[in-house]
């Protein structure tokens, strides 16, 4: 049997959303990370079949698997369940690019959460799945946001503010993304930390920039209830601006950026940490092969094309 969990990417919000400012993100399901169940002998216990990495190991509760994040993740699930290991292989492949603001760690550890509690005849609701999924992703990104297992555990778009209630996201029309990775790793954590120093050094500045990035949001939300795409990528050109003033945009996401509002993109913004990692531009289905062609021509490793519907 096989579990799926989604790439995620964040429409407006990064950053500012982890103080308290809203967000919107959307599940990419083009881009997915698998777990697939077989059995194992009884006694065996449980193993991880990583092929992509050449790997197979046995998980145990008490090993250190501190250098091992999907061993990690695993003990993680079976540790806060409060399960044995089952007697199942459990092979894991993603085509979701890493440490590149997709969500490659939370839909790797969902799918693979998914597979032990199948595996142990267990039931979780989607509530409980994203909490321990989130506890997953605090020890990897220290103070996460909430945003990436939020919107890959329920598989939906979410208009997000951390501590609050889900709110699924209601579109008037479909949009078309494209996503242009620059090849460069976005390290999240890294970035957070720079922001919250930033924070700590000039409070007043930064949380203007926090609340402009929260308005920003807003009105995209209303943008999007409505189906206006026009003023949707005026407002993801704001977005950007604000999150250059963060210092979390490089020369490669700038450039990217640019190149696709200079090719027809209603609208560009890097998405996720920044520093690297992914950008993605707002395009009519006339443009989007103009767009996607100049990011590619511009130095995009690859470029992703998504449609989110309503």
């Amino acid at each position: 049997m096989i579990f799926r969990a989604p790439a995620k990417i964040i429409l407006f919000g990064e950053h500012a959303v982890v103080y308290n400012q809203p967000a919107i993100a959307v599940p990419v399901t083009s881009l997915t990370a698998q777990a697939t169940i077989s059995s194992a002998s009884t006694g065996d216990g449980l193993y991880i079949d990583a092929k992509d990495l050449n790997m197979l190991f046995p998980i145990s509760l008490n090993a250190d698997v501190m250098d091992n994040a999907l061993a990690l993740t695993a003990q993680k699930v079976l540790s806060n369940l409060n399960i044995k290991p089952p007697n199942v292989i459990i092979q894991v492949t993603s085509n979701i690019p890493m440490a590149s603001g997709l969500g490659s760690g939370a839909a790797v550890s969902t799918a693979i959460a998914r597979a032990i509690i199948h595996a142990c005849k267990l039931e979780i609701s989607l509530a409980d799945l994203n909490a321990l999924i989130y506890d997953i992703e605090k020890f990897y990104h220290g103070t996460p946001s909430g945003v990436d297992n939020t919107v890959i555990v329920y598989e939906t778009p979410v208009y997000f503010i951390r501590n609050h209630p889900i709110q699924r996201l209601k579109l008037n029309t479909p949009i078309i993304l494209l996503i242009g990775d620059t090849g460069k790793a976005s390290l999240t954590k890294v970035a957070v930390g720079d922001v919250r120093t930033l924070y700590d050094r000039d409070p007043v500045r930064v949380q203007m920039i926090f609340e402009k990035i929260g308005d920003v949001v807003r009105n995209a939300n209303t943008a999007l209830q409505v189906g206006d795409i026009i003023n949707l990528g005026r407002l993801m050109d704001e977005n950007h601006n604000c999150l250059q003033q963060l210092t979390v945009s490089s020369p490669e996401l700038d450039y990217l950026v640019h190149t696709a509002r200079q090719a027809g993109a209603l609208g560009a913004k890097l998405s996720g940490g920044g520093r690297g990692g992914n950008m993605i531009a707002l395009v009519t289905p006339e443009r989007a092969q103009n767009v996607k062609s100049a990011l590619l021509e511009a130095g995009a490793t690859n470029v992703y094309q998504t449609e989110i519907f309503p």
